[in-house]
């Protein structure tokens, strides 16, 4: 039999060549101190994304990415399909263990200050691999596509609609079209499953690469300086006085805790069950008080006490300023010690960015979505606002009562403060602009084209066109005007 299995072997390696790389990756010498078990994050989120890989296919065999069918095939994989449930709860808490995971790595790295000279661009590959990391967590809860998941992608639409001059046409990139519906899925099913873990694919590649060819980072000891000149040949060095191969020396605290976090995922599987999904979507249920997943939940309670004067420059300038400092850290600090006990700066930047994240998750189980969205919607309509008004207008304002706008904005000082108050919109947005606000939605507003009928739609708009103080007329738009005028004029072709 072991005849065999080596002749077998030998078949395969003369035509692949992997012995001889599969030999070097495994005796490649690494830092004694460095085989610890501060150093098994990495191998472990490697672990995780395969685990994640795995269960994504066999999700995938039975998810159908429908506007019309996704929650329902959800429902099956729960209830319907033998063990659909444990597997939808594997992926579910793996994606959890992975964020969570990568996080600790990214911080384990910088305090051992494994980003320095010559490993800048391990550190740069690894900031895209948490960013793709988050990309896939927030494409797989838009999956779900439940309560939580529209109105937490109708927040993330709302988002990118405030990038300068681009921002429409991310959100029509995103959503497939104007409102979220079937084109808004399939394209997060193509991100999810195919556009997102090919890229972490190629970047975990090259990533790895890196590691090989440049090693593994040596045990930060205090006095240890990095100095470009001659860190490469002391590094060599000191893997010839005090290195081990990396299997078998190292490679078993890897499989130990790799282990152990695919047993606590399966215990967390098996204990809590999968996530959702909850209620199908509808944004006429305003009241519905989504909740994102775990590491968005910082998020979600910062927008939620910002000033709504903040929240676009914090959106829109904290992210870049962010994700630019994870950047540029290798080559503004590529040099100089690596010992997290000689660096005290770092260590309270650590310490002050976990106080902060921690805080607002903390304070998300608290916080309501929207601070002001306590109005009760079935307080009528003022009468001024419908005294002299025709039938349709009054049909509209039926609508508007009936579609709880109230609970949004407010009327007649009463009524929700989540949106601007209605009491002049006539003067602030045309016919145009009232019918595409009410059917695409914008700003935190949602879409509500899918909710209601043509007939409906005009008489809301009616109804809100008579909402201008006395004696200012509602905007009109001036092209519009131009262009009736034109087909006045005598004798025009028109």
């Amino acid at each position: 039999m072991r005849m065999m299995i080596s002749s077998i072997g030998q078949w395969f390696d003369r035509r692949l060549q992997l012995a001889a790389p599969v030999r070097e990756i495994a005796e490649h010498p690494v830092p004694r101190n460095t085989a610890s078990w501060w150093y098994v994050f990495g191998s472990a989120a490697l672990v995780v994304f395969i685990l994640q890989f795995v269960t994504g296919i066999l999700l995938a065999l039975v998810y159908v990415p429908s506007g019309a069918e996704a929650w329902s095939s959800l429902q099956a994989l729960n209830h319907a399909v033998t063990l659909g449930w444990f597997i939808r709860a594997m992926h579910g808490w793996g994606s959890n263990f992975m964020v969570a995971i990568v996080l600790i790595h990214m911080v384990q790295v910088f305090l051992f200050g494994a980003y320095k000279f010559p490993r800048e661009l391990t550190w740069i590959l690894g900031v895209f691999l948490l960013l793709m990391t988050l990309g896939m967590a927030f494409s797989g809860q838009v999956l779900r596509f439940d309560q939580d998941a529209y109105w937490g992608l109708g927040i993330g639409a709302s988002i990118a609609s405030r990038v300068p001059i681009l921002g429409p046409a991310i959100v029509k990139l995103m959503l497939g079209g104007p409102i979220i519906a079937g084109a808004t899925l399939s394209r997060f099913f193509t991100l999810h499953v195919f556009v997102i873990p090919g890229l972490l694919i190629g970047f975990v590649c090259l990533h790895l690469l890196m590691v090989l060819k440049l090693g593994i980072n040596e045990w930060p000891m205090p006095g240890r300086v990095v100095k470009r000149a001659t860190y490469i040949n002391d590094y060599h060095e000191l893997t010839k006085k005090d290195g081990a191969p990396f299997v078998p020396y190292a490679v078993w605290k890897d499989m130990f805790f790799a282990a152990f976090i695919i047993l606590a995922v399966a215990a967390c599987a098996f204990y809590f069950g999968p996530f959702g999904p909850t209620g199908r979507p509808d944004p006429t249920i305003i009241q519905t008080v989504p909740k994102p997943d775990y590491f968005f939940l910082w998020l979600y309670a910062l927008l939620s006490l910002l000033p709504p004067s903040l929240e676009t420059p914090a959106l829109l300038i904290g992210p870049v300023v962010v994700i630019a400092g994870l950047l540029l850290l290798p080559f503004l600090s590529g040099e100089g010690e690596k010992s997290w006990k000689r660096r005290p700066i770092a260590v309270l930047t650590v310490m002050l960015i976990a106080i902060t994240l921690g805080t607002f998750t903390h304070l998300a189980g608290y916080t309501p979505w929207s601070p002001h969205m306590n109005a009760w919607s079935g307080d009528p309509v003022p009468d001024q606002f419908i005294h002299g008004t025709t039938a349709l207008e009054r049909q509209g304002a039926l609508v508007f009562q009936v579609k709880q706008c109230r609970n949004c904005h407010s009327l007649g000082e009463t009524g929700g403060q989540r949106g601007p108050s209605l009491d002049s919109v006539a003067v602030r947005l045309t016919q145009d602009q009232l019918i595409r606000q009410v059917i695409q939605g914008g700003g935190n507003m949602p879409a509500y084209g899918k909710n209601l009928s043509p007939a409906e739609t005009t008489a809301l708009v009616a109804f809100l066109e008579t909402l201008h103080p006395k004696g200012q007329a509602p905007a009109r738009d001036a092209a519009r005007d131009v262009a009736l005028g034109d087909q006045k004029q005598p004798g025009s072709e028109r």
